[in-house]
Protein backbone atom coordinates (compact mmCIF):
# COMPACT_ATOMS: atom_id res chain seq x y z
CA UNK A 1 0.00 0.00 0.00
CA UNK A 2 1.14 3.33 -0.53
CA UNK A 3 -0.53 5.62 1.72
CA UNK A 4 -0.72 9.39 1.00
CA UNK A 5 -3.68 10.24 2.75
CA UNK A 6 -2.01 11.72 6.23
CA UNK A 7 -4.29 14.32 6.17
CA UNK A 8 -7.31 12.04 7.26
CA UNK A 9 -4.83 9.86 9.72
CA UNK A 10 -1.42 8.36 10.68
CA UNK A 11 0.15 5.62 11.10
CA UNK A 12 0.94 4.87 14.64
CA UNK A 13 4.79 5.67 15.55
CA UNK A 14 6.50 3.41 16.93
CA UNK A 15 7.62 5.46 20.03
CA UNK A 16 4.06 6.20 20.09
CA UNK A 17 3.18 2.71 20.91
CA UNK A 18 6.04 1.54 23.00
CA UNK A 19 5.15 4.60 25.40
CA UNK A 20 1.37 3.14 25.51
CA UNK A 21 2.28 -0.64 26.09
CA UNK A 22 3.15 -1.10 29.20
CA UNK A 23 0.32 1.74 30.72
CA UNK A 24 -2.21 -1.37 29.27
CA UNK A 25 -0.45 -3.91 31.24
CA UNK A 26 1.45 -3.25 33.73
CA UNK A 27 1.32 0.39 34.92
CA UNK A 28 -2.49 0.40 34.01
CA UNK A 29 -3.69 2.05 37.49
CA UNK A 30 -6.48 4.72 37.18
CA UNK A 31 -4.43 7.97 38.11
CA UNK A 32 -6.75 9.34 40.39
CA UNK A 33 -6.32 6.80 43.03
CA UNK A 34 -3.96 7.17 45.87
CA UNK A 35 -1.70 4.50 45.79
CA UNK A 36 1.88 4.19 44.48
CA UNK A 37 1.10 2.46 40.99
CA UNK A 38 -1.46 5.22 40.69
CA UNK A 39 1.13 7.86 41.42
CA UNK A 40 3.21 6.08 38.56
CA UNK A 41 0.20 6.95 36.27
CA UNK A 42 -0.31 10.08 37.43
CA UNK A 43 3.60 11.33 36.31
CA UNK A 44 2.59 10.05 32.87
CA UNK A 45 -0.13 11.99 32.79
CA UNK A 46 2.09 15.33 33.81
CA UNK A 47 4.63 14.64 32.26
CA UNK A 48 2.84 14.31 28.76
CA UNK A 49 1.43 18.24 29.87
CA UNK A 50 5.01 19.38 30.76
CA UNK A 51 5.80 18.10 26.75
CA UNK A 52 3.04 20.10 25.38
CA UNK A 53 3.61 22.82 27.23
CA UNK A 54 7.09 23.43 26.15
CA UNK A 55 6.54 22.98 23.05
CA UNK A 56 3.61 25.33 22.37
CA UNK A 57 4.89 27.99 24.70
CA UNK A 58 2.58 27.97 27.68
CA UNK A 59 1.89 26.72 31.17
CA UNK A 60 1.13 22.77 31.89
CA UNK A 61 -2.08 23.88 33.35
CA UNK A 62 -3.45 25.44 30.16
CA UNK A 63 -3.14 21.87 28.43
CA UNK A 64 -6.41 19.92 28.93
CA UNK A 65 -6.65 16.25 27.26
CA UNK A 66 -10.06 15.35 25.10
CA UNK A 67 -10.79 13.02 23.10
CA UNK A 68 -9.97 14.58 19.85
CA UNK A 69 -9.82 17.67 17.78
CA UNK A 70 -14.20 18.01 17.52
CA UNK A 71 -14.54 17.72 21.13
CA UNK A 72 -11.63 20.28 21.05
CA UNK A 73 -13.80 22.42 18.71
CA UNK A 74 -16.87 22.13 20.88
CA UNK A 75 -15.83 22.11 24.43
CA UNK A 76 -13.93 25.98 22.83
CA UNK A 77 -16.66 27.60 20.88
CA UNK A 78 -19.84 26.25 22.87
CA UNK A 79 -17.86 27.07 26.20
CA UNK A 80 -16.71 30.56 25.39
CA UNK A 81 -20.39 31.08 24.12
CA UNK A 82 -21.55 30.42 27.43
CA UNK A 83 -18.42 32.32 29.27
CA UNK A 84 -18.92 35.18 27.21
CA UNK A 85 -23.01 35.65 26.66
CA UNK A 86 -23.31 38.19 28.99
CA UNK A 87 -20.59 40.61 26.41
CA UNK A 88 -22.66 40.05 23.09
CA UNK A 89 -23.45 36.95 20.65
CA UNK A 90 -21.58 37.58 18.21
CA UNK A 91 -18.77 35.13 16.94
CA UNK A 92 -16.54 35.72 13.59
CA UNK A 93 -15.15 32.59 11.34
CA UNK A 94 -14.37 31.49 7.90
CA UNK A 95 -16.19 29.84 5.60
CA UNK A 96 -13.73 27.40 5.06
CA UNK A 97 -13.52 25.96 8.36
CA UNK A 98 -13.84 22.52 9.12
CA UNK A 99 -17.56 21.37 9.87
CA UNK A 100 -16.28 20.80 13.63
CA UNK A 101 -16.41 24.63 14.14
CA UNK A 102 -19.00 25.23 11.37
CA UNK A 103 -21.29 22.83 12.84
CA UNK A 104 -21.22 23.96 16.16
CA UNK A 105 -21.78 28.02 14.96
CA UNK A 106 -24.97 26.58 13.06
CA UNK A 107 -25.76 25.41 16.46
CA UNK A 108 -25.17 28.55 18.14
CA UNK A 109 -27.21 30.48 15.37
CA UNK A 110 -30.19 28.20 16.83
CA UNK A 111 -29.58 29.74 20.51
CA UNK A 112 -29.41 32.83 19.38
CA UNK A 113 -25.73 34.19 18.36
CA UNK A 114 -25.13 35.88 15.40
CA UNK A 115 -22.26 34.63 13.03
CA UNK A 116 -20.50 36.01 10.59
CA UNK A 117 -18.77 33.76 8.20
CA UNK A 118 -15.60 35.49 6.62
CA UNK A 119 -14.43 34.54 2.78
CA UNK A 120 -11.20 33.68 1.64
CA UNK A 121 -9.25 35.05 -2.14
CA UNK A 122 -8.55 32.54 -4.27
CA UNK A 123 -5.63 31.33 -2.46
CA UNK A 124 -7.46 30.17 -0.10
CA UNK A 125 -6.29 32.87 2.52
CA UNK A 126 -8.28 34.71 4.72
CA UNK A 127 -7.48 38.86 5.03
CA UNK A 128 -6.60 39.95 8.74
CA UNK A 129 -8.29 43.49 7.50
CA UNK A 130 -11.69 41.60 7.16
CA UNK A 131 -11.76 40.36 10.27
CA UNK A 132 -10.94 43.53 11.36
CA UNK A 133 -13.60 45.52 9.70
CA UNK A 134 -16.04 42.56 10.85
CA UNK A 135 -15.21 42.81 14.55
CA UNK A 136 -17.94 44.30 16.53
CA UNK A 137 -18.79 45.72 20.49
CA UNK A 138 -21.18 42.32 21.20
CA UNK A 139 -17.93 39.86 19.43
CA UNK A 140 -16.96 37.55 21.83
CA UNK A 141 -14.98 35.15 19.54
CA UNK A 142 -13.03 34.58 16.39
CA UNK A 143 -12.54 31.14 15.20
CA UNK A 144 -9.98 30.63 12.17
CA UNK A 145 -8.41 27.72 11.36
CA UNK A 146 -4.43 27.44 11.76
CA UNK A 147 -3.70 25.09 8.45
CA UNK A 148 -6.67 24.14 6.18
CA UNK A 149 -7.73 20.71 6.30
CA UNK A 150 -7.77 20.47 2.36
CA UNK A 151 -5.55 22.69 0.89
CA UNK A 152 -3.16 23.05 3.71
CA UNK A 153 -3.12 26.89 3.52
CA UNK A 154 -2.00 28.59 6.73
CA UNK A 155 -3.65 31.50 7.70
CA UNK A 156 -2.10 34.81 8.89
CA UNK A 157 -2.62 33.34 12.98
CA UNK A 158 -0.10 35.95 14.06
CA UNK A 159 -1.73 38.92 12.54
CA UNK A 160 -5.66 37.67 13.86
CA UNK A 161 -4.15 36.66 16.65
CA UNK A 162 -2.99 40.56 17.12
CA UNK A 163 -6.15 42.26 15.63
CA UNK A 164 -8.12 40.10 18.56
CA UNK A 165 -6.07 41.14 20.93
CA UNK A 166 -6.30 45.04 20.69
CA UNK A 167 -9.91 43.97 20.31
CA UNK A 168 -10.26 42.02 24.00
CA UNK A 169 -11.63 39.40 21.88
CA UNK A 170 -11.07 35.77 22.30
CA UNK A 171 -8.94 34.13 19.78
CA UNK A 172 -9.54 30.42 19.21
CA UNK A 173 -7.89 28.43 16.21
CA UNK A 174 -8.50 24.86 15.23
CA UNK A 175 -4.79 23.59 14.95
CA UNK A 176 -5.65 20.08 14.21
CA UNK A 177 -3.44 20.26 10.96
CA UNK A 178 -1.32 22.53 11.96
CA UNK A 179 0.03 20.83 15.22
CA UNK A 180 3.66 19.06 15.20
CA UNK A 181 3.48 20.44 11.40
CA UNK A 182 4.80 23.26 11.98
CA UNK A 183 6.19 25.60 14.67
CA UNK A 184 3.34 27.05 16.93
CA UNK A 185 4.08 29.64 19.55
CA UNK A 186 0.93 30.61 21.67
CA UNK A 187 2.07 33.88 23.90
CA UNK A 188 3.82 34.84 19.81
CA UNK A 189 0.54 34.14 18.18
CA UNK A 190 -2.09 35.86 21.11
CA UNK A 191 -4.01 32.45 20.85
CA UNK A 192 -6.84 32.13 23.78
CA UNK A 193 -7.76 28.46 22.90
CA UNK A 194 -6.69 26.03 20.46
CA UNK A 195 -7.42 22.46 19.72
CA UNK A 196 -5.33 19.59 18.52
CA UNK A 197 -5.79 15.14 17.68
CA UNK A 198 -3.06 12.60 17.56
CA UNK A 199 -4.19 10.80 15.20
CA UNK A 200 -3.11 13.74 12.50
CA UNK A 201 0.68 13.44 13.86
CA UNK A 202 1.23 9.53 14.31
CA UNK A 203 -0.38 9.23 17.82
CA UNK A 204 -3.64 7.16 18.69
CA UNK A 205 -7.35 8.17 17.99
CA UNK A 206 -9.44 9.02 20.13
CA UNK A 207 -6.82 11.56 22.17
CA UNK A 208 -6.64 15.19 21.50
CA UNK A 209 -6.02 18.45 23.62
CA UNK A 210 -7.27 22.17 24.46
CA UNK A 211 -5.21 24.71 24.77
CA UNK A 212 -7.05 27.29 27.25
CA UNK A 213 -5.43 30.21 28.44
CA UNK A 214 -5.43 30.89 31.97
CA UNK A 215 -7.13 34.50 31.76
CA UNK A 216 -10.18 32.60 29.29
CA UNK A 217 -13.43 31.53 31.45
CA UNK A 218 -14.57 28.18 30.24
CA UNK A 219 -16.80 26.14 32.00
CA UNK A 220 -16.86 22.86 32.77
CA UNK A 221 -17.59 20.69 29.75
CA UNK A 222 -17.80 17.55 30.98
CA UNK A 223 -19.50 16.96 34.93
CA UNK A 224 -18.06 14.08 37.60
CA UNK A 225 -15.08 13.06 39.45
CA UNK A 226 -13.13 16.39 38.69
CA UNK A 227 -10.11 15.25 36.86
CA UNK A 228 -8.64 18.16 34.38
CA UNK A 229 -8.55 20.72 36.64
CA UNK A 230 -12.51 20.12 37.11
CA UNK A 231 -13.50 20.82 33.72
CA UNK A 232 -13.35 18.03 31.71
CA UNK A 233 -14.66 15.30 34.14
CA UNK A 234 -13.45 11.07 33.27
CA UNK A 235 -10.39 8.22 34.24
CA UNK A 236 -7.77 9.79 32.00
CA UNK A 237 -6.77 8.09 28.68
CA UNK A 238 -3.27 7.21 30.18
CA UNK A 239 -2.06 5.29 26.92
CA UNK A 240 -3.60 7.67 24.48
CA UNK A 241 -2.03 10.92 26.25
CA UNK A 242 2.05 9.07 26.79
CA UNK A 243 0.92 8.09 22.65
CA UNK A 244 0.46 11.78 21.82
CA UNK A 245 3.32 13.24 23.83
CA UNK A 246 5.72 10.26 22.19
CA UNK A 247 4.48 11.11 18.61
CA UNK A 248 4.88 15.03 19.45
CA UNK A 249 8.17 14.63 20.61
CA UNK A 250 9.59 12.73 17.86
CA UNK A 251 7.58 14.83 14.83
CA UNK A 252 8.57 14.03 11.56
CA UNK A 253 11.55 16.57 9.60
CA UNK A 254 9.05 19.44 7.93
CA UNK A 255 12.03 20.34 5.75
CA UNK A 256 12.38 16.74 4.13
CA UNK A 257 8.65 16.26 3.60
CA UNK A 258 8.10 19.87 1.89
CA UNK A 259 11.02 18.48 -0.33
CA UNK A 260 9.21 15.55 -0.97
CA UNK A 261 5.71 17.54 -1.86
CA UNK A 262 7.48 19.95 -4.19
CA UNK A 263 8.93 16.82 -5.74
CA UNK A 264 5.76 15.35 -6.46
CA UNK A 265 3.71 19.00 -7.22
CA UNK A 266 6.90 19.49 -9.90
CA UNK A 267 6.21 16.11 -11.48
CA UNK A 268 2.50 16.56 -11.75
CA UNK A 269 2.78 19.96 -13.74
CA UNK A 270 5.61 18.68 -15.95
CA UNK A 271 3.81 15.21 -16.84
CA UNK A 272 -0.15 15.82 -16.37
CA UNK A 273 -1.53 18.83 -18.68
CA UNK A 274 -4.22 20.29 -16.95
CA UNK A 275 -3.62 20.83 -13.52
CA UNK A 276 -3.98 23.40 -11.11
CA UNK A 277 -2.96 23.92 -7.60
CA UNK A 278 -5.85 24.62 -5.17
CA UNK A 279 -4.37 27.13 -2.76
CA UNK A 280 -1.29 29.19 -2.47
CA UNK A 281 2.08 27.44 -3.23
CA UNK A 282 3.99 29.04 -0.76
CA UNK A 283 2.66 29.34 2.94
CA UNK A 284 1.42 25.64 3.42
CA UNK A 285 1.99 23.00 6.13
CA UNK A 286 4.96 20.63 4.79
CA UNK A 287 2.65 17.75 3.38
CA UNK A 288 -0.90 18.54 1.88
CA UNK A 289 -0.66 18.86 -2.10
CA UNK A 290 -4.58 20.06 -3.33
CA UNK A 291 -4.66 20.08 -7.16
CA UNK A 292 -7.62 19.66 -9.54
CA UNK A 293 -6.65 17.72 -13.47
CA UNK A 294 -8.87 18.84 -15.90
CA UNK A 295 -11.20 16.34 -17.89
CA UNK A 296 -11.47 13.49 -14.85
CA UNK A 297 -13.47 12.90 -12.11
CA UNK A 298 -11.60 12.80 -9.00
CA UNK A 299 -14.31 10.67 -6.97
CA UNK A 300 -12.98 8.44 -10.50
CA UNK A 301 -9.76 8.71 -10.06
CA UNK A 302 -9.56 7.88 -6.48
CA UNK A 303 -11.49 4.66 -7.53
CA UNK A 304 -8.93 3.37 -9.93
CA UNK A 305 -5.70 4.50 -7.46
CA UNK A 306 -7.68 2.54 -4.62
CA UNK A 307 -7.15 -0.38 -7.23
CA UNK A 308 -3.64 -0.38 -7.55
CA UNK A 309 -3.08 -0.01 -3.42
CA UNK A 310 -2.55 3.75 -3.58
CA UNK A 311 -4.65 6.05 -0.86
CA UNK A 312 -5.44 9.54 -1.36
CA UNK A 313 -8.95 11.24 -1.41
CA UNK A 314 -10.27 14.58 -3.26
CA UNK A 315 -10.95 16.59 0.68
CA UNK A 316 -12.33 15.82 4.17
CA UNK A 317 -12.43 12.36 5.10
CA UNK A 318 -14.69 13.10 7.30
CA UNK A 319 -17.31 14.74 4.35
CA UNK A 320 -15.99 12.05 2.10
CA UNK A 321 -19.31 10.73 1.32
CA UNK A 322 -21.72 13.36 1.19
CA UNK A 323 -21.38 13.51 -2.65
CA UNK A 324 -21.11 17.56 -2.50
CA UNK A 325 -18.49 19.54 -3.98
CA UNK A 326 -15.84 20.55 -1.75
CA UNK A 327 -16.85 23.87 0.93
CA UNK A 328 -13.78 25.06 0.93
CA UNK A 329 -12.82 25.21 -2.82
CA UNK A 330 -16.24 26.55 -3.79
CA UNK A 331 -15.82 29.22 -1.08
CA UNK A 332 -12.21 29.83 -2.57
CA UNK A 333 -14.70 30.68 -6.10
CA UNK A 334 -13.92 27.73 -7.73
CA UNK A 335 -16.51 25.81 -10.13
CA UNK A 336 -18.17 22.50 -9.53
CA UNK A 337 -15.75 21.19 -12.47
CA UNK A 338 -12.96 22.25 -10.79
CA UNK A 339 -13.72 21.01 -7.26
CA UNK A 340 -15.05 17.87 -8.66
CA UNK A 341 -11.72 16.95 -9.92
CA UNK A 342 -9.85 17.65 -7.06
CA UNK A 343 -7.35 14.91 -5.58
CA UNK A 344 -5.71 15.76 -2.33
CA UNK A 345 -2.35 13.92 -1.72
CA UNK A 346 -1.00 14.10 2.16
CA UNK A 347 2.13 12.81 2.65
CA UNK A 348 4.42 12.45 5.64
CA UNK A 349 8.51 11.16 6.78
CA UNK A 350 7.47 7.70 5.74
CA UNK A 351 6.58 8.42 2.04
CA UNK A 352 9.07 8.05 -0.45
CA UNK A 353 10.41 9.46 -3.85
CA UNK A 354 9.71 6.04 -5.28
CA UNK A 355 5.89 5.90 -3.58
CA UNK A 356 5.45 9.35 -5.67
CA UNK A 357 6.79 8.30 -9.04
CA UNK A 358 4.84 5.01 -9.04
CA UNK A 359 2.16 7.29 -8.24
CA UNK A 360 2.50 9.80 -11.10
CA UNK A 361 3.03 7.12 -13.42
CA UNK A 362 -0.16 5.49 -12.15
CA UNK A 363 -1.73 9.01 -12.02
CA UNK A 364 -0.29 9.74 -15.70
CA UNK A 365 -2.49 6.49 -17.21
CA UNK A 366 -5.18 6.82 -15.53
CA UNK A 367 -6.08 10.30 -16.58
CA UNK A 368 -4.88 9.26 -19.74
CA UNK A 369 -7.60 6.78 -19.85
CA UNK A 370 -10.06 9.23 -18.96
CA UNK A 371 -9.57 11.70 -21.16
CA UNK A 372 -9.89 8.83 -23.94
CA UNK A 373 -13.08 8.15 -22.72
CA UNK A 374 -14.20 11.42 -23.10
CA UNK A 375 -12.37 12.25 -26.82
Amino acid sequence: MIYLDNAATTKLKKSALEAMLPLFTENYANPSAVYLAAGKARRVVEGARDTFAKGLNCRREEIFFTSGGTESDNWALFGAAEAMSRKGRHIITQQTEHHAVLNVCKALGKKGFEVTYLGVNSDGLLDPEDVKRALRPDTILVSVMYANNETGVLQKIDEIGEICKKNRTLFHTDAVQAFGHTEIDLEKSHIDLLSASAHKIGGPKGIGLLYKNLDTELPPYIFGGGQEMGLRSGTENVPGIAGFAAAFENRGDAKAVSELRKYMTDRLFKEISGCVLNGREEGRIPGTLNVSVEGVAGESVLMRLSSLGICASTGSACTSRSGEPSHVLKAMGFDDRRCNSSLRFSLNEENTKAEIDETIEALKDIVNDFRGMIN
